[in-house]
């Protein structure tokens, strides 16, 4: 059973009680601005950081957004909130407004969807890109129900939110091990794990980025039949190489010895990667075979009091399966909480 709510309060509109600095944050959003995370190490450079980038969009004095800013950090955020709610902006697309729809990155569809798409594969090949202009949807943003163009993150506000919660609590409650999502696109939900980490100096705890970096594997309907009929492995924009992650990682000033990558298909890597444990599991395999693959390698790794989060739970059949299939065989009663009416999470308790 799901429980409805999640306790986690910061939402993507945190700053919507402070006009000065949503007005700054929509005019970066508006100029389209692609901002790269400086090498931050101490709450006061994340403060200098924020400030220099609202002063340069925004025709106000630095002494003066500085005093207004200082004033309102001081009765609810702090420059560590002010640079994650900036992040989980950036990286969802929602800063930007990011809504087109690239041509050229499906094969499945209708055949006006592939005809399409083959037409823009040709434009590519000469470095021409061919995009439909969308309207932007902040509902849908905020539930990861749409794809960003662009951006790092196709799951929502709400989603990075729980991230942000489920990361800082356990720092704050001391749980030991590692961070990690299997399935990662373009690294998005990992980045911003790297960035909780730092944000809160933490120096210890290794961000793992798993991923087959070339799409999701054909069904396997023999061994794996919730998977009859998938279709994910057809699509092309999943298949994100790792040195694209590596560069938007980079791009963000995050890429360190404290990221590691596993590259190959679940069932190869997952099962003799070197993590000894886990305090955050995070599941974004889309298909029953890649979740089921995931749970059972890393789950044991899961400290007592660290969390499991499944992205795709509420929207692919598939996944939900794998879940229900594992958490009965094992015994988990633990209580799972919905996130967004997609994604869920629980907290082991035993």
């Amino acid at each position: 059973m799901v429980a409805g709510g999640h306790p986690q309060a910061r939402s993507a509109a945190c700053c919507a009680s402070r006009p000065l600095l949503a007005n700054a944050i929509s005019i970066l959003g508006n100029l389209s601005l692609n901002v790269a995370i400086a090498d931050i190490t101490s709450p006061s450079e994340l403060g200098e950081y924020v400030l220099s980038i609202l002063v340069a969009v925004t025709s106000l004095t630095y002494d003066s957004l500085e005093i207004v800013t200082l004033a309102a950090m001081s009765q609810t955020e702090t420059t560590t909130d002010l640079y994650l709610d900036l992040m989980k902006r950036i990286l969802t697309g929602a800063l930007s407004e990011d809504s087109d729809y690239i041509l050229g990155g499906d094969s499945s569809g209708t055949w006006k969807h592939r005809s399409a798409n083959a037409v823009a594969g040709v434009f590519a090949k000469v470095n021409v890109q061919l995009v439909r202009r969308m309207s932007y949807d902040p509902a849908a943003r905020q539930k990861g129900l749409d794809r960003p163009g662009r951006a790092e993150s196709m799951i929502g506000l709400s989603r990075m939110d729980n991230i942000q919660y489920c990361v800082e609590q356990v720092l704050q409650d001391q749980i030991p091990g590692d961070l990690i999502e299997t399935g990662v696109w373009r690294g998005g939900a990992t980045i911003f794990m790297r960035a909780v980490l730092k944000a809160h100096g933490d120096t210890t705890r290794r961000v793992w980025v798993a991923d087959s970096f070339e799409g999701l594997p054909k069904p396997d309907a023999t061994q794996y039949v919730a998977d009859a009929g998938d279709t994910h492995h057809l699509s092309v924009g999943l298949r994100v190489g790792v040195e694209q992650v590596k560069h938007n990682f980079r791009r963000y000033g995050l890429l360190d010895e404290r990221v590691r990558f596993l590259v190959g298909w679940f069932k190869d890597t997952l099962p003799t990667a070197p993590i000894e444990t886990l305090s955050v599991l995070r599941l974004d395999g889309d298909m029953y075979e890649s979740t089921i693959q995931a749970i059972e390698s890393l789950y044991p790794k899961l400290s007592v009091g660290g969390f499991c989060i499944v992205d795709d739970y509420g929207q692919i059949e598939g996944c939900k399966r794998a879940i229900h299939d594992y958490r009965r065989r094992i015994g988990v009663t633990d209580e799972m909480i919905d996130i967004d009416g997609t994604g869920v999470y629980w907290r082991k308790t035993s």
